[in-house]
């Protein structure tokens, strides 16, 4: 599979609320340059996955404005990618390979202003410039090599909120130059991943209301990440990360009046792996 994006995409969502926006409130936005899926149960995935994203701009946006208007709970989510791939594999087995290259500057902005929400309202910027998301289960086995390169300028997400009101607030930014999440429950994972980051990676949230319960902002920015790991079975991981170029910054920021719990919460690595 090949697959080439080289212009420019963007989702944008806007919702203006002058009274009551109800019980519940969920809005999502997607902006992906390329994105693939494949999948097996019971028998054998094989194949090589080329993505690449040339120099344009893949933008996520999104704002609520209702400074007079109230709402039961509140769901905004925001997320932009360049390249994404998703494996699943259940009963069975798989040897794959993923080249993703992403050029694009890619980024994610959500906001949001509500004169008083009665429960939790939680809005999330989620930005990856390369992502492969792997699952195995039921007994499978696996052999995945990932090779991840961010060449763009900035990859960024940006997440802001205002409330009168809330009883629980969180504002979520996290963004990410290349990310790899593989979890097989079965006899064997075997990943080779190779991961560089060349961008200028960067998350920000943040938060403030007159009165609240809870009130969060919590950012994170990661030039590269992975996640591997293998349930009941064996874990062979060889891993590479290079992260240089731009720099990762991360910034969380909460304030407010009359309130009870408030926390701002910002983490920044250059690399990050786990098996």
């Amino acid at each position: 599979m090949n697959q080439t994006a080289n212009g420019n995409v963007t989702g944008d969502t806007r919702l203006n609320v002058a009274a009551d926006s109800g019980a519940v409130t969920q809005i999502t936005t997607t902006a992906v340059g390329n994105a693939g899926e494949a999948g097996v149960t019971g028998g054998t995935l094989t194949g090589v996955m080329t993505q690449t994203t040339g120099p344009a701009a893949i933008a996520g946006i999104s704002h609520i404005e209702a400074p007079d208007g109230r709402a039961g709970d509140v769901d905004s989510l925001t997320q932009s990618q360049g390249d994404s791939q998703v494996l699943s594999v259940s009963a069975g087995t798989a040897g794959v390979r993923v080249n993703q290259s992403n050029a694009a500057q890619v980024t994610s902005n959500g906001g949001g202003v509500y004169g008083y929400v009665s429960g939790a309202a939680q809005f999330q910027a989620q930005t990856m410039a390369n992502d492969v998301t792997y699952s195995g289960d039921n007994g499978s086995g696996a052999r995945i090599a990932v090779s991840q390169q961010n060449n763009a300028a900035l990859t960024q997400a940006a997440q802001f909120t205002a409330f009168g009101q809330v009883q629980d607030g969180k504002t979520i930014a996290s963004a990410a130059g290349n990310n790899l999440d593989a979890v097989n429950e079965g006899f064997l994972l075997d990943a080779a991943v190779d991961q560089r980051n060349h961008a200028y990676v960067r998350a920000q949230s943040e938060t403030g209301a007159a009165s609240f319960g809870a009130l969060t902002a919590s950012a994170n920015g990661v030039g590269n990440s992975a996640v591997v790991g293998d349930i009941g079975g064996e874990l062979v991981l060889d891993n590479t990360q290079v992260n240089d170029g731009g720099g990762i910054e991360v910034l969380a920021t909460t304030s407010g009046g009359d309130g009870y719990d408030a926390y701002a919460n910002a983490t920044a690595a250059g690399n990050a792996v786990t098996g």
